[in-house]
């Protein structure tokens, strides 16, 4: 994974991954009052008068290159005091009305996952040295599957009730490695995580890894990677049909593929298309936690798209636990907001009643309504009150009409049948 910049890519013209018709195009709202901007030297938040001051970000390095990351990631100064463009997009709230994730254990493979992050304390566990993430990425991702709500904040994890299992996926020269994410999604089945959320990218598969995701399957272990590596870019950005590049794990069958829209639906600049996406999410300016302290970064790719796509999966787990994992990402796919690329949407995943769906699909071990609105008998009632009277009052007509006939009738037939008096 190569570093990133902030946020502000444009999509690619005629060929972006637009999603108007789906309603992303909401505030990018970032930290506190103002807008959030990437930045390698944060500023302090801005007073309690200055609400028109912008409040930056650092940006979570991405890779492990000992020349661009000098020491391990520092801490944040830096609160995002408002609901972040993402978590809105998603309709958070409304998704956590139905689920949190208890239940679920989602392994996260990507630079580990900090065990002394604030947002997740008490609910990591890690393989081996995965637990400390001098990077930060992997704590950037999993606080965006499972990072609790803390006060005076506005973000939080999708699924912030989950547990998380931390995994590496690079080698010993910090380089990512395709033997390193085999045996972590190995271990992660074993472990017991239902969801395994995978940020790196191969263009070249393995035996190895190939033998580790089928054993996933076998498992009924829902596998999401992100579609593309973060940070590539096609060298001649002027070609207009560039060909299709496959990333694996996300290009085998089974795997639930994902590629990074902006708050427009659109793509960036140059971006990779991939051999194959199943769903799109947020993926540009999102904000997330990082390994120490309660500040906030903003990162951007494919991995951290996947990252919300996986914590949706961890919701549809918890909450409809009798559903597979192929049921689980298909779910996901039928719900989401119609696009080139169809565009994640949390709460539909949860709420929606599929066309034609029945059994295990469309009702799960609690229907897909936790919290259904009481019916108002009144409009029921009433109708069948006014149906009544109008058959009573339309009775009651046709009997003083009968009677008023008979009572017309009565003398003509008296005068006809009784003789007139004989003459004097």
């Amino acid at each position: 994974m190569a570093a990133t910049t902030g946020s502000g890519r444009k999509g690619v013209g005629g060929r972006t991954y637009a999603a108007a018709c789906c309603s992303l195009a909401l505030l990018l709202t970032g930290a506190a009052a103002g807008s959030s901007a990437a930045d390698a030297t944060p500023t302090p938040l801005p007073s309690a008068g200055g609400t028109t001051a912008p409040v930056r970000l650092p940006v979570i390095p991405t890779g492990l290159d000992p020349q661009a990351l000098k020491g391990c990631t520092k801490a944040s100064p830096t609160v995002a005091r408002t609901v972040p463009w993402a978590q809105q997009s998603l309709e958070l709230l409304r998704a956590g009305q139905l689920s949190s994730g208890a239940g679920v254990t989602v392994a996260v493979v990507d630079t580990g996952v900090s065990r002394t992050a604030p947002a997740l304390a008490g609910r990591v566990t890690a393989a081996g040295d995965a637990g400390k993430d001098c990077v930060g990425h992997g704590t950037f991702v999993a606080g965006l599957i499972a990072a609790a709500p803390a006060a005076g904040s506005g973000f939080s994890g999708v699924a912030p009730g989950s547990r998380v299992l931390g995994l590496s996926g690079f080698g010993p020269g910090g380089a990512p490695s395709e033997p390193a994410v085999a045996q972590a999604v190995r271990t992660a089945v074993d472990a017991g995580a239902s969801v395994v959320d995978v940020s790196l990218g191969f263009q070249n598969s393995s035996a190895a890894l190939d033998s580790a995701l089928a054993y996933a399957a076998r498992k009924d272990v829902l596998v999401v990677a992100a579609a593309v590596s973060d940070g590539v870019h096609y060298e001649d950005a002027s070609d207009d049909d560039p060909p299709a590049v496959p990333f694996w794990p996300a290009a085998r069958p089974g795997v639930l593929s994902v590629v990074d829209v902006d708050d427009t639906g659109s793509r960036p600049d140059g971006a990779v298309r991939p051999a194959r996406a199943d769903l799109a999410a947020p993926g540009d300016g999102v904000i997330s936690i990082g390994p120490r302290g309660r500040g906030h970064y903003l990162g951007d790719g494919p991995s951290v798209a996947a990252a919300l796509v996986a914590g949706a999966a961890v919701l549809l787990r918890s909450y409809a636990p009798k559903l597979t994992a192929p049921e689980v990402a298909a779910r996901l796919e039928a719900t989401a907001y119609p696009a080139p690329v169809p565009v994640l949407d949390a709460y539909a995943a949860l709420s929606d009643v599929l066309p034609g769906a029945a059994g295990r699909t469309a009702t799960p071990d609690t229907a897909f309504s936790l919290h259904p609105e009481p019916a108002d008998p009144g409009p029921g009632h009433r109708a069948l009150l006014v149906v009544a009277g109008s058959a009573l009052a339309a009775g009651a007509l046709a009997a003083n009409a009968a009677l008023a006939r008979r009572r017309r009738s009565a003398p003509a037939r008296s005068g006809a049948t009784t003789p007139a008096a004989p003459p004097s």
